[in-house]
């Protein structure tokens, strides 16, 4: 009799890295013509690492996060997460959080939250209970109760961040979370994000047109040319993190590293 093969291990985010290697991802958009949204991409997002992804419109950003998420597959190339490189296995090791919060209007916000562990099977009071410490932590008591129509945007994209973690996979996909707020609450975000990946660490893989936002919050900086993309410059971010907002964005070491992407995206 053989013995049966052992199970795979679980990811953790301390050894679940995603790499990308030659990547190429092109749509057919009319009869005989495709347009090719991303071309011979190489990239590596280190186990543990909070790695920022700028680039100019229409240059393939939010496919680069699909195709990491395991819901579209490349034309060319591979994507991996974790050393596993099925559409499934990316799925099982990785959260997308789109741009939009997609907050149902009916559920109230811990409802909202709940919502990603009763996509796995968990019952509904059961899911509730999981998701109710993560109001306290993120600064939402209070609201657990309340309609989408009544909370802020930018407390939204918390309840909407609250989902995205809720199913503990090791892998963060955050595509633009605060493109939609306005500028002062896009800043209480960024300093509020910075502050609950410190606390709950992950490797993570973060797309937002914001250069400054992108340095502030990562790792390291991945500046990608316009369609088709393909990483133009990487920059490393010396300073530990979490970061204070208003001490990093003064710091001549972010003023520099924000001229050179900007070079890049030029």
């Amino acid at each position: 009799m053989n013995a049966e093969a052992p199970e795979a291990e679980p990811h953790s985010a301390q050894r679940t890295g995603v790499t990308l290697d030659g990547v190429a991802r092109r749509y057919r958009v009319r009869r005989g013509a495709d347009v090719a949204a991303l071309e011979g991409l190489t990239l590596e997002v280190r186990p543990g690492e909070v790695l920022g992804v700028v680039g100019p419109s229409g240059c393939g950003k939010s496919t680069l996060l699909e195709l990491v998420a395991g819901l579209q597959e490349p034309d060319a190339g591979t994507v991996s997460v974790g050393g596993r490189d099925s559409p499934d296995q990316r799925q099982t090791a990785t959260s997308l959080m789109p741009q939009r919060d997609l907050l149902l209007p009916w559920r109230d916000a811990l409802g909202n939250a709940a919502l990603a562990l009763e996509a796995q099977g968990v019952r509904g009071a059961r899911a509730r209970d999981a998701a109710a410490p993560y109001f306290e932590r993120f600064g939402l008591a209070q609201f657990e109760h309340t309609r989408p129509a009544a909370l802020s945007g930018g407390m939204r994209q918390r309840v909407a961040f609250i989902r995205t973690l809720l199913p503990e996979r090791p892998v963060l996909l955050l595509d633009e979370p605060f493109a939609a707020l306005d500028a002062i609450t896009r800043t209480e975000m960024q300093q509020w994000l910075a502050d609950a990946l410190g606390a709950e660490p992950r490797t993570v893989l973060l797309v937002t047109h914001d250069v400054e936002e992108a340095l502030f919050l990562s790792d390291r900086v991945a500046v990608l040319s316009p369609r088709p993309g393909r990483v133009v410059a990487e920059l490393d971010v010396p300073l530990p993190r979490p970061r204070d907002r208003r001490a990093a964005i003064a710091d001549p070491e972010l003023a520099r590293l924000r001229g050179a992407a900007l070079e890049a995206l030029t």
